[in-house]
């Protein structure tokens, strides 16, 4: 019925984790988002990481986690992180290992929903919105370079759109 995993990607705030768990239920899948399952790993926080290591090291944790995630496990929905398309091995993975659903949403919905957020690293700077602006301008063609499918996520809510998806989804398998 669906393909071996399927991978949601897109920016911070797109609403990768709260629609993989409506579409991980309504497929009968187990779910796992890939920042919550570094933080288990390593017993600390993303920032703590990012403090501690620097960028290069969470996206080190990020990579083994995908890897390991892919690995011999059977079929379930995994939430990524923003930038896992960064590294082109990540991309490669994903491509190679399920359906890769591109979460997309406006720099402007975005900047809302991350608006009083202070958990993410890359956001804790005084100029959040030129982030934003930035990191959706630079990871979007790498996004859509992997994805089987494009869903906005801008203003449908996340279980309407999960169902959407899960009846796309079907249709693929």
């Amino acid at each position: 019925m669906t393909p071996q995993h399927i991978f949601l990607i897109g920016p911070m705030g797109a609403g990768k984790t709260t629609i993989g768990r409506h579409l991980a239920d309504l497929l009968g899948l187990s779910f796992i988002d890939v920042d919550a399952e570094i933080e288990s790993r390593a017993g600390a926080d993303i920032q703590w990481i990012f403090d501690m290591e620097g960028e290069q090291g969470f996206r080190d944790r990020e990579t083994k986690v995908l890897n390991d995630l892919v690995s011999g496990t059977p079929p379930r929905v995994i939430a990524t992180g923003g930038g896992i398309i960064l590294n082109a091995d990540n991309r490669a993975v994903l491509q190679c290992s399920g359906l890769v659903i591109y979460l997309s949403a406006t720099a402007e919905q975005l900047i809302e929903r991350t608006r009083r957020d202070k958990t993410r690293p890359l956001l804790q700077v005084d100029d959040r919105e030129a982030v934003i602006r930035k990191l959706v301008e630079e990871r979007g063609p790498l996004y859509s370079q992997v994805a089987d499918l494009v869903f906005p996520s801008g203003s449908t809510q996340p279980l309407r759109l999960a169902k959407k998806l899960a009846e796309a989804v079907s249709t693929l398998g």
